[in-house]
């Protein structure tokens, strides 16, 4: 961790803003990996991992109710001894917090266990030796589906940010339960099919635009550059897969986008909040391909739109971002994001990349079985990446 040159108060609150930079960047990246469809019960046990990073707790674990037994079900975890996840339960009453949370239908911190009085402390907390909890309800459709607690053993103390961070999750969560519960039905209601995913989409396009305002409220009100510049992209990672959701509740076809058009439209918001360069777009349209893979290579074109617009024209005035897209042969897709400005760093290794962004785009480029080259130009830079269809 960074020291401070002018004290340790400071250096608690830049070290209290970077955790809430990264528990902001933890909500964009479940966002996006619910989006995508994980598989639920990856999904359950990744919201478990992230949410205990987030809140630098040794333990995090996703509750399930079973009303005929007034139980709730350790569905996913991370931290506990083997044994505990998919067959430990604690009881459903009020005299546990969970079950305390799930029946108040109020979140619940409680940073003393051992000195509460509202309601007891369950055994398998006990002999994990932990002192702490945070409780919010996973609320999924029409029914709690459950509880999702972090649990700690330090003498640390949960505060109200941790509580906003940790309902963010389960309200991301709540909504991939939705999914989940409305996915069981979809086969014997096919007529139904495709208005239930619009109206989700248009659920989930609402509650990614509420996350982006509040990441670009947070960027204005910190006061930090540099703390400011990672919110403002967290912010535009978030607007990209809303804009997905916007694109397919508008059109016909509920399980494609048209690259172009989609690709076009973030180019033409990233326009509108990156002051110093001019974006300007090549796209070929009716290139149209799943919904889930248009996100993706919407996400990697928003990735090197920024990394451009931070470095390629540091300490000048800016200058211009070409993007393109357009059909390679009849099984390929070509897209390319270019500069004018000073080149690549020496040392670049796009193996190894050192940036989040960088890393993002490798990672999604990966994801779609694609190849990404970097071609210098007199001046700037160009990325091309090539992608089946």
């Amino acid at each position: 961790m960074e020291a401070s040159p002018t004290g340790d108060a400071p250096d608690l609150t830049f070290r209290a803003l970077r955790q809430r930079i990264r528990q902001q960047e933890i909500l964009a990246e479940l966002g996006v990996t619910a989006l995508q469809g994980a598989d639920f019960d990856k999904l359950l046990a990744e919201t478990s991992r992230l949410s205990a990073e987030a809140l630098r707790a040794e333990f995090c674990k996703v509750l399930e109710h079973i009303p005929s037994e007034n139980r709730l079900l350790v569905r996913a975890g991370v931290g506990w001894d083997e044994g505990i996840v998919g067959k430990a339960s604690i009881g459903a009453d009020l005299a546990s917090p969970a079950g305390f949370a799930l029946r108040t239908g109020k979140p619940v911190i409680s940073n003393h266990l051992e000195n509460e009085e509202r309601f007891r402390t369950p055994e398998m907390l006990a002999q994990h030796g932990i002192h702490r909890a945070m409780n919010v309800i996973l609320q999924g459709d029409g029914r709690p589906f459950g509880v999702l607690e972090v649990d700690s053993r330090s003498e640390d103390e949960f505060v109200e940010h941790d509580l906003a961070f940790l309902q963010g999750a389960a309200n991301i969560l709540g909504m991939a339960i939705e999914r989940e519960r409305h996915g069981r039905n979809l086969q014997a209601a096919l007529d139904r099919h495709q208005v239930l995913l619009k109206e989700m989409g248009h659920r989930v396009k609402n509650s990614l635009m509420i996350v982006t305002s509040m990441l670009q409220l947070q960027a204005r009100d910190i006061g930090d550059p540099a703390l400011t510049l990672h919110l403002e992209e967290a912010a535009h990672r978030v607007s990209a897969v809303a804009r997905a959701h916007d694109q397919l509740f508008q059109g016909a076809d509920i399980e494609r986008l048209d690259l172009g058009k989609y690709v076009e439209g973030i180019c033409k918001d990233l326009d509108d909040s990156v002051a110093h360069c001019v974006i300007q777009t090549e796209v070929q349209y009716e290139i149209e391909i799943s919904a889930d893979r248009a996100i993706s290579a919407a996400l990697v074109v928003n990735e090197l739109i920024a990394n451009a617009a931070k470095h390629a024209y540091r300490g000048r005035q800016g200058g211009k971002i070409l993007v393109a897209i357009a059909g390679a042969g009849d099984d390929k897709i070509s897209i390319s994001v270019r500069d004018e400005g000073t080149g690549l760093p020496q040392g670049f290794d796009l193996a190894r990349p050192k940036g989040l962004g960088m890393r993002i785009v490798t990672s999604f480029v990966e994801q779609l079985n694609g190849t990404l080259e970097v071609r210098p130009h007199n001046p700037g830079t160009e990325f091309v990446i090539i992608l089946p269809r």
